[in-house]
């Protein structure tokens, strides 16, 4: 019965309102002797006047509306509701011939809307401000709220219409001088980003969210870098080209991630180069429905192949990939397969039917510690299905062959290393037997691939702790996924045969500074709301990864960011006596031997 109280109190107090508005309407166009000459006409037309106006209230849902988020469509409503009221009465009115001036029943039009918006706004103001009161400010988290730009203004209405139970915005933060000092919805401008850590100090501040899409990322990394040094979960709106053709609100916002802290200028790509070998052709990728296999499956269909096969063992990545290409592309052009790269048969079944002209080589076992304990599967996988691809694709004519490598296989103390380091001689001898362009890329680790070191400290900082770091002395390379797959595709333009690119990845990172971070931007302090563990290195593991060793070197190409790692040839029947025999090795302590003979560099870390 509750729920039809206030829509009743809204109309009585509305059918009131037309009253007065009419009598006042009529008072202001005449004066007293006159006034009371109209007054009998007016009593004959308020019913009429009234059920005018309620007429139209009833069909713009005026009563049905919820004035705690009242906006622009509301007060549209009433005004147009209004104006259809005051049409029809005048409508009536010239029928009945009762005769009382026009410009009474304008004037009765303003005001009725005045008084009508007037009164709803007052309604949402006190509904506010009751669920204010009911919440203890004290209990609400503090806010801070970077970039007082669009945006971050549409991020500060959002919280106050829709999530302000829990949270109080304290201020923005803005490096715009004309900005500073100023209101923003009657939220101060505290100053620019040297006030930050002081104002999240000062005001207690639990939440900071980074609210500029369009700043570029080197500044964005600097804020993110900023952010990092405060105990105070963060959070941040996606670039400006994710956010376009739709609504900045705040469930856009997503936690600050390690790709923000280690954001660098955007890989400028040669489309031209790229498009040239990749467009209309038949392009397959191995591994597609991996980290880096499925995001080049993205990059690739961006550039229209004529068809792209997709294929990997693992069922459920495939179909996930293929339904997500599937829905922007549609199915005409993909092709899901679930092979084994091992499966020679197969694979030779397929090269044989399809023709790729381009093949992008992902697939591998990438665990160190686990292919430490399982070194046939890795030999298996890594050495024999990528010697077993390069040939396939080499007897049915592929015009270029990429295969992804790894800083691993950079003087390898791995078996995971090793096992990639043979391939990158298999397309070096492959190129001197085959008319396909071979070349493979090497990179270190990409950020939030599976398996990766920073999706398991995002679990274990939501379990509470504690974040294991294997050594404090421990650094990585680190790349975005994106940012990887493009230099890829730009290192397969490039490719001359051969070659084994190695991409530019910045400054290595402290895996130790990467844990303090995550938890930082989680709104923890490291070491006392969540514990840091120090495990010690497991098998096969290095405090540090290389790019290229110093033997080798590197060359400069046209891409600033690839360079060639400067290699000796490798001798084809050499090799391909080397893989026959390590396919007749059993023994594990054999096989590793004969590793070391084929990779002298490969220095077994067995701890």
């Amino acid at each position: 019965m509750r729920r039809y109280l206030l829509p009743l109190f809204l109309m009585v107090f509305d059918i009131l309102l037309i009253i007065g508005a009419s009598i006042t309407s009529l008072f202001m166009r005449f004066d007293s002797t006159i006034f009371d000459r109209y007054i009998p006409n007016l009593v004959t037309e308020l019913p009429f006047l009234i059920c005018s106006y309620l007429l139209f209230f009833y069909m713009f849902r005026i009563y049905r509306r919820i004035w705690r988020y009242a906006g622009i469509k509301e007060l549209l409503a009433i005004v147009f509701s209004s104006l259809c009221g005051a049409v029809l009465f005048m409508l009536i009115s010239d029928t009945m011939a009762i005769f009382i001036p026009h410009s009474v029943h304008v004037l009765t039009f303003f005001i009725v809307v005045a008084g009508v918006c007037s009164s709803r706004l007052v309604l949402r103001y006190f509904m506010i401000l009751s669920e204010r009161e009911k919440i203890n400010d004290g209990s609400k988290k503090p806010v801070l709220i970077i970039g007082a730009g669009d945006a971050g203004n549409l991020i500060a209405r959002d919280i106050a219409q829709f999530h302000n139970r829990g949270r109080k915005i304290i201020g923005f933060i803005d490096d715009d001088v004309h900005k500073q000092g100023n209101l923003c919805m009657g939220i101060p401008v505290i100053g620019g980003s040297s006030k930050l850590e002081a104002t999240v100090q000062k005001y207690g501040v639990k939440e900071i969210f980074i609210a500029i899409p369009s700043l570029p990322q080197e500044k964005i990394r600097k804020i993110a870098n900023l952010c990092s040094t405060i105990k105070c979960e963060t959070k941040i709106l996606p670039g400006l080209y994710s956010l376009l053709d739709k609504n900045i609100t705040f469930r856009d916002l997503r936690p600050v991630g390690v790709e923000d802290l280690l954001q660098r200028e955007p890989v400028q790509l040669d489309l031209a180069m790229v498009a040239n070998y990749l467009t209309d052709k038949c392009v397959l990728v191995t591994g597609a429905g991996g980290s880096i296999g499925s995001e080049l499956c993205r990059q690739i269909m961006l550039l229209k192949p004529s068809r792209l096969l997709l294929l990997g063992r693992g069922e459920n990545s495939i179909y996930e990939i293929h339904r997500e290409l599937k829905a922007l592309y549609g199915g005409e052009r993909l092709l899901p397969l679930i092979v084994n790269i091992t499966n020679e048969e197969k694979i030779k079944e397929i090269f044989a039917k399809y023709k790729p002209q381009v093949v992008f080589h992902a697939a591998a076992h990438k665990h160190v510690p686990l292919m430490e304990r399982n070194v046939s599967e890795a030999i298996y996988n890594n050495v024999f299905g990528s010697w077993k691809l390069a040939k396939a694709a080499g007897e049915n004519g592929t015009e270029v062959f990429i295969m992804i490598s790894t800083d691993k296989a950079v003087n390898p103390t791995s078996v995971m290393g090793a096992t990639k380091r043979v391939p990158e001689k298999i397309i070096q001898a492959a190129t001197n037997i085959y008319a396909t362009k071979y070349v493979a890329v090497r990179f270190g680790n990409v950020l939030g691939s599976r398996g990766s070191v920073v999706p398991l400290f995002k679990e274990q900082i939501a379990a509470g702790g504690p974040v294991t770091v294997t050594d404090p002395e421990m650094k990585r390379y680190f790349m975005t996924i994106p940012e990887a797959s493009q230099l890829v595709l730009q290192a397969g333009s490039m490719g001359k045969g051969g070659e084994v690119f190695v991409l530019d990845m910045g400054e290595p990172v402290k895996i130790l500074d990467l844990a303090k971070n995550m938890i930082r931007l989680s709104g923890f302090e490291p070491d006392v709301d969540i514990p840091i563990h120090f495990t010690g290195l497991r098998p096969g593991e290095k405090l540090f990864e290389e790019l290229m060793s110093a033997t080798e070197g590197n060359m400069a190409t046209m891409h600033k960011k690839i360079y060639r790692a400067d290699l000796k040839c490798e001798d084809p029947n050499k090799l391909r006596g080397q893989l026959t025999k390590l396919t007749e090795l059993r023994d594990e302590a054999e096989i590793i031997e004969f590793l070391k003979e084929i990779v002298p560099n490969y220095t077994p870390n067995h701890f």
